[in-house]
C-alpha cells in the first residue's frame, strides 16, 4: 500500500506532501484536515521530535489511536525524517514506522550509498520505504546542488523508494530569495524515474512549487511554515486572553492557523480528493 500511494503521486504527476509533527494537537490537526480533503498525507518525525514525544513507539501508538478516534480513512505514512545512523532506522523501523530516511548526505558518495543500501536491506524485509539524500539542501546552488551523474550512479547503486536531490531549497526560513535549479529536476527525473522529494517546501511561493511538481517532484515537505503560523495565532492568543492557564486552550490556539496552511498546500500539490478506500492503511 505504501508503495502505491508514492506510485499514484509518481503516474499522476502530483506531490504528497509531508507535515511535520510535533505533539498531539499537530498529529489531530494535520490528520483531520488531510481527511477533510481526501488527501494521502506523510507524517515526518525528526529525530529530535520522536525523543521529544518519548520515541518511536510512542509516536506510531499515539498516530494509530488518533487515526481510530477521529476516523481518519485517508493513506497515511509515518516517516522518520533526516536519520543520520542504520540505528535510528532500525528503531524506528522496529516500532512501526512506514517509511525512513537516511541521510548520509555530508559523507562521501561511496559511504553514502553503502550506509543506504544498509537501511534499504533491513527497511525493505519489514516492507518500509527509504528515502535517501545526495547533495545538500542549501540556498548555495553552485556548491551543493547534486548533480546528474551522481543521481544516476546512486540510484543504480541502491534500492530506495524515493530520492531527495539538492535542487537550491533550503530548510527553515529563507535568508535570500530561492533560486530554484528546475531543469536539475527534470534531468533528475528523467536519469532515474524516482519519486523525487524536495525538502525545504516553506516559504517557496505557489507558482514555485507547481513547477517543481511539474518539471518531477512527487514529495513536497513543510514544517517551518506551520510553526510559524502556529506559533504567531498562539502568540496573539496569549495577549488577548491574558487570564487564561488552561493548557489544552493553549496549545490549540495556534491550530486554526495550521488548519489554513494545510488545506492551501494540499490544494497546491494537487493531492485532494486522491482517496481510494481500497488502499486505506
Amino acid at each position: 500500500m505504501k508503495n502505491k500511494i508514492i506510485q499514484d503521486a509518481l503516474i499522476n504527476n502530483y506531490a504528497i506532501p509531508q507535515f511535520n509533527i510535533n505533539n498531539l494537537e499537530w498529529i489531530k490537526t494535520i490528520l483531520s484536515e488531510c481527511n477533510n480533503l481526501n488527501s494521502p498525507v506523510i507524517l515526518g518525525v525528526s529525530t529530535s521530535a520522536a525523543k521529544y514525544m518519548c520515541g518511536y513507539k510512542n509516536v506510531v501508538n499515539m498516530v494509530n489511536n488518533i487515526k481510530e478516534y477521529l476516523n481518519i480513512k485517508i493513506p497515511t505514512i509515518i516517516h522518520l525524517d533526516h536519520a543520520t545512523t542504520y540505528e535510528e532506522c532500525v528503531s524506528a523501523i522496529d516500532a512501526g514506522f512506514d517509511s525512513v530516511m537516511i541521510d548520509a548526505s555530508s559523507s562521501l558518495l561511496t559511504d553514502n550509498i553503502k550506509l543506504t543500501n544498509q537501511v534499504c536491506n533491513y527497511a525493505h524485509k519489514h516492507n518500509v520505504l527509504v528515502e535517501a539524500e545526495i547533495g545538500h539542501i542549501s540556498e548555495d546552488i553552485n556548491i551543493n546542488c547534486t548533480s546528474v551523474e551522481d543521481a544516476n550512479n546512486f540510484y543504480k547503486q541502491t534500492d530506495i523508494d524515493l530520492l531527495a536531490a539538492a535542487v537550491g531549497t533550503a530548510h527553515g526560513c529563507y535568508n535570500v530569495k530561492p533560486h530554484i535549479q528546475y531543469d536539475l529536476i527534470t534531468k533528475i527525473k528523467e536519469s532515474t524515474n524516482l519519486p523525487l522529494v524536495l525538502h525545504g517546501g516553506s516559504g517557496l511561493s505557489d507558482e514555485c512549487l507547481k513547477k517543481c511538481i511539474k518539471n518531477g517532484i512527487n514529495k513536497i515537505n513543510f514544517n517551518t511554515e506551520l510553526q510559524l503560523a502556529w506559533s504567531k495565532e498562539l502568540k496573539s492568543y496569549l495577549k488577548e486572553n491574558k487570564d487564561v492557564y488552561d493548557p489544552r486552550k493553549i496549545i490549540t490556539a495556534g491550530c486554526n492557523s495550521m488548519q489554513e496552511v494545510i488545506r492551501h498546500y494540499i490544494k497546491i500539490l494537487g493531492s485532494f480528493d486522491r482517496y481510494y478506500e481500497t488502499d486505506n492503511n
